[in-house]
């Protein structure tokens, strides 16, 4: 059993959780994404927007980083969206674990604190969209209970890709059952 915290992130934190995505990335997106975007992308510029986005405390906003005695392994964001997208009225924005902390539980307790927090504000469910090749993803939100929605051409700095939009229409039942999941 892992012993971790998770809490709502602050402004100190931008650092880590710009070390946690770009390390993410590279490994998760591996073959789906061009090296060479994979291999330009910078902790410095990533830690400058996370910075930027945690200053403005966005009411709507809810950021969460899951921390041990070693420091931040993950993260997680989601949004109350302005006007429903697709039915669903808050967006699981990211959520990404350092590799050698993901398949732990870790994961599921993430989204669940993020759902509850959302659903504090006043929402009812939530989309996640994610690259359509990224299978492990896929299953990680369909045994969540998640359903898919769409699977549909984005473009991401100027990458053509395909995404898959993936949703809870409960989010209270979506926390129950994450909260039910052990972290081993």
């Amino acid at each position: 059993m892992i012993d971790v915290r998770i809490r709502r992130a602050t402004v100190d934190d931008a650092v880590a959780i710009a070390r946690v995505r770009v390390e993410s990335w590279r490994t998760t997106y591996r073959g789906m994404i061009p090296q060479p975007y994979l291999d330009g992308m910078s902790v410095e510029a990533s830690a400058t927007l996370w910075d930027k986005s945690l200053a403005a405390q966005s009411p709507r906003s809810q950021v969460f980083v899951a921390e041990d005695a070693e420091g931040v392994m993950g993260f997680a964001a989601g949004i109350v969206l302005p006007e429903p997208k697709l039915g669903f009225d808050a967006d699981l924005a990211a959520i990404y674990l350092r590799p050698a902390y993901q398949r732990l539980g870790l994961g599921s307790k993430m989204v669940g604190v993020t759902a509850s927090a959302l659903a504090a504000q006043q929402a009812r469910s939530m989309i996640v969209w994610v690259i359509a090749g990224n299978k492990p993803a896929r299953d990680f939100y369909a045994a969540l209970g998640a359903e898919l929605i769409v699977e549909q051409p984005f473009q991401w700095d100027g990458m053509d890709l395909l995404e898959a939009g993936y949703g809870w229409r409960d989010l209270p039942a979506l926390a129950a059952r994450c909260n039910a999941v052990t972290t081993h």
